[in-house]
């Protein structure tokens, strides 16, 4: 009998060409459906909530796959992690409801960009924030932030490729924090157009740069 399970995957995106499966390098999806395809020796296909872009990374991807194996939630999650390579991680295994869609289930998502904005660079950090030496004005990029708060049209701010029907999207909660040289910046809505959190950050650091110029 088929069963459907959800994965909350985390990966470290830097190796890979984001999350779908692609012609021009590998994806993690596709890792991770050859991962399950060996372990239930089925070809299995696996859906997530979201495409997250190249070398992004994801602290709790969710993801779904429907399969006849017996092996229980806790034995795929052995098996996985025992095939994966140190980059991804499954942490959780969950068996759900067969009506249950990665994608169409999905309430919010967060995408969480780091920036280390200081005068020498991170050996720890470097391929999980952007870094800045230049002073950005950090209070102009918040008050810049709030104008992307709510329902709009983000056509400026998608791939020029972006395949998506509507531009229309709502930000349900963009935040700015700072501590110790790092800026992070959180967005959480229902939906995100590619390339569009990027984007946003890329806009609000010109905002910092512009205004911390004009403030000399």
């Amino acid at each position: 009998m088929k069963k459907k399970y959800l994965l909350i995957l985390e990966y470290e995106g830097t190796a890979y060409h984001g999350w779908q499966v692609q012609k021009n390098g590998l994806a993690i999806q596709e890792v991770v459906e050859k991962a399950l395809s060996r372990i239930t020796n089925t070809k299995t296909t696996v859906l997530s909530s979201g495409r997250t872009d190249a070398g992004v990374h994801a602290e709790g991807m969710p993801a779904h796959f429907v399969t006849e194996s017996k092996m229980s939630t806790g034995e795929f999650q052995l098996a996985l992690n025992s095939i994966f390579p140190h980059d991804i991680t499954v942490k959780e295994v969950r068996k759900v409801p067969m009506a249950f869609n990665a994608r169409g289930s999905a309430k919010r998502k967060l995408y969480r960009y780091t920036i280390l904005n200081r005068d020498f660079p991170s050996a720890l950090s470097f391929r999980r924030s952007w870094f800045i030496p230049h002073k950005l004005d950090f209070a102009a990029m918040r008050r810049a932030a709030k104008y992307l708060k709510g329902e709009h049209d983000f056509t400026s701010f998608r791939a020029g490729n972006c395949n998506a029907k509507s531009p229309i999207r709502t930000m349900d909660r963009v935040e700015l924090f700072k501590q110790n040289g790092f800026l992070q910046f959180e967005f959480e809505g229902k939906g995100f157009l590619k390339h569009m959190v990027r984007n946003f950050v890329k806009t609000l650091v010109y905002v910092g740069k512009k205004s911390s110029l004009q403030n000399k």
